[in-house]
């Protein structure tokens, strides 16, 4: 098989599909990779380096991709990319599938394209799951680009000029995000609090030293909310939760906002009224700032300090800022993903596998995301 790599077009997307790590071992079980000249650049990948690992370089994006049997890709590729491609392609990368609306044109030309996004949260799954990955390197990274906005030290400090007071951190949202960033934060010496709408997260934030902030819960609440993804609450909660957030938030240094539902606009935790009663130097990041934002100031793609001093940080695509990991992680899920269909016997697509019929979104000229199956 012809695996073909482009580099991604979207503004500010640094991360590339492929490495020479994993080029080298698609390589070794037979397979060609072409991969566009200068796709690796801003992941600290050098032309050279995939050259070395056995890849062939193309000079643009139409050379690249009209060569792959399989396509392999971090954002959606834009309805001029899906052109270039192959009819009766593999499409394989993060597409978006609730806001994309190319998916008729890759039916129309017979590309079968999986979704990683919608790949199930199973054992299984775990080594291909680009959410995790990526997720786990946007909460790391969240908490560098807060100390960088936040005006004081994060640990605390005896000196001879006086002791500095840790700074109070408050995690909102616990899944793979906010996990790495409450590790992060205890690191580095901060005072760290954690909510979430499941239960079950509150041993997890107690494991790694944090205190977790329990919002009062009905049974019926408790049993809504005890999967792997959070769900949206009733009006009830979110007033209950509204005033516990308040009330943390006030005081808190610094706040970190991870809570996303799928297919939906990102909840809203933070009320404008609370960024107004946080205290000056505080520090809002918003991880959701794509998906509308958790905080009602949010201003995707900016960071901005308001008129009582609190900065909001909007950036979008936190593992874009660490480009060479997130790339590496996110190539190593790909390869994995890619093992359920490339074997000895050459490229076959098994439908009775939970995971390619759970995250195939067209095939054979057909959209099947958002179909009811059959």
């Amino acid at each position: 098989m012809q695996i073909a790599v482009a580099a991604e077009r979207l503004a500010g997307e640094t991360r590339v599909a492929a490495t020479p790590e994993t080029v080298k071992k698609l390589v070794a079980m037979g397979h060609a990779v072409v991969v566009e000249a200068g796709a690796g650049r801003h992941a600290a990948v050098p032309d050279a380096a995939f050259v070395e690992a056995g890849a062939t370089l193309a000079e643009g994006r139409a050379a690249t991709l009209s060569q792959g049997d399989i396509v392999l890709t971090v954002r959606p590729p834009e309805v001029e990319a899906v052109a270039e491609m192959k009819d009766g392609a593999v499409l394989i990368g993060m597409l978006a599938p609730y806001q994309n609306a190319t998916f008729p044109t890759l039916a129309a030309k017979r590309i079968s394209a999986f979704a990683m996004e919608l790949l199930p949260r199973t054992t299984r799954a775990q080594s291909m799951d680009v959410l995790s990955s990526q997720n786990n390197i946007a909460g790391y990274k969240a908490v560098l680009l807060a100390t960088q906005y936040y005006p004081r030290f994060m640990p605390m400090l005896m000196t001879a000029a006086g002791t500095v007071k840790p700074a109070r951190v408050l995690i909102m949202g616990v899944g793979v995000a906010g996990l790495q960033a409450i590790a992060t934060a205890k690191r580095l010496g901060a005072v760290v609090e954690a909510t979430d709408v499941r239960p079950s997260t509150k041993e997890q934030v107690e494991s790694l030293g944090a205190k977790f902030i329990e919002v009062p819960m009905t049974d019926e609440e408790k049993a809504a909310n005890d999967g792997v993804y959070a769900k949206e609450m009733s009006e009830d909660y979110k007033r209950r939760q509204a005033e516990l957030v308040a009330k943390h938030a006030r005081q808190a240094d610094i706040i970190i906002t991870t809570a996303l539902i799928p297919g939906r606009k990102a909840p809203l935790l933070i009320a404008s009224e609370v960024v107004e009663a946080m205290k000056p130097g505080s520090v809002i990041v918003d991880l959701a700032a794509e998906a509308g934002g958790n905080c009602a100031l949010t201003r995707c793609g900016e960071v901005f300090t308001t008129s009582n001093g609190v900065t909001i940080v909007g950036q979008p695509n936190l593992p874009g800022l660490v480009a060479a990991d997130a790339s590496s992680l996110y190539a190593r899920n790909l390869l994995t993903f890619l093992s359920l269909m490339l074997g000895k016997e050459g490229f076959t697509l098994n439908l009775e596998d939970d995971l390619l019929a759970a995250t195939l979104v067209t095939h054979d000229g057909q959209v099947r995301f958002g179909q009811p199956a059959a």
